[in-house]
């Protein structure tokens, strides 16, 4: 027993103490970190646009069918069938090998692959919540003179947003773990980092299972603060 604690006491410093190779996964998750929230961002964005793009045009009468809005509609049918039907390490490929194989801004490219691939989910997510809301909000809103784009933003989204908030936190949550992804286009982020310090101490037990701890850490705190955000917004209603 104690020769098992020192091998792996010998592993840990090998792998997080000597060279000062922490620094090399608190550099790694801060990269994972900056993917998540810029694909988070971009991710929203687009959600929101093909959401209210493919709501309005559910909600069209029979006769009032508009062309421009049933093109948009197609392309954001086809933009959610690709990226839902092809996995996210392939679209990272396309994107880092194929359209940007130039470019040498691996953040940028990681950044914008998740965060289009991020953006089918959303918009889904996003238009199931305006879906659930009573279609005689709009009518009502409308009626009061107010544009379709300001009955959206001003009553409709906000109260789709605390219907799919838990949805969206666990969306929030896979994307922070598909960064471990984006080792496939070069990016050093924290599962890259590991991998790194593996091929330097030969030693695969500790880099891996340290990120894996370091991972799970991050979802337990992303998960609390989701909880105490839903919790504040269900208090907020019932006042």
């Amino acid at each position: 027993m104690g020769t098992l604690f020192e091998d792996l006491g010998a592993q840990f410093h090998q792998s997080f103490i000597e060279a000062d190779r922490w620094q090399r996964y608190l550099d790694g998750i801060k990269i994972s970190f900056l993917v998540t929230l810029g694909a988070l961002c971009i991710g929203i964005i687009l959600g929101i646009l093909v959401a209210i793009i493919r709501t309005l045009h559910d909600q069209q009468k029979g006769s009032e069918r508009n062309f421009l809005l049933n093109l948009f509609n197609s392309i954001c049918k086809a933009y959610t069938t690709i990226i839902r039907g092809t996995p996210m390490m392939v679209q990272l490929l396309i994107m880092g090998f194929v359209v940007f194989k130039t470019s040498r801004n691996l953040v940028g490219v990681a950044i914008l692959s998740l965060g289009i691939n991020s953006g089918a989910y959303t918009a889904e997510i996003i238009r199931s919540g305006i879906m659930s809301i009573d279609p005689g909000q709009m009518e009502a809103g409308r009626s009061l003179g107010m544009d379709y784009i300001t009955v959206m933003k001003d009553i409709i989204i906000p109260q789709a947003i605390k219907n799919i908030l838990p949805a969206l936190g666990n969306e929030l949550i896979t994307l922070f773990k598909d960064t471990s992804l984006v080792t496939v286009i070069g990016l050093t982020d924290l599962t890259k980092a590991a991998q790194q310090i593996q091929a330097k101490t030969y030693q695969a037990f500790m880099p891996y299972i340290g990120i894996a701890i370091m991972y799970l850490v991050v979802v337990m705190i992303l998960t609390k603060l989701l909880g105490i955000l839903e919790k504040r917004l269900r208090q907020s209603d019932r006042r």
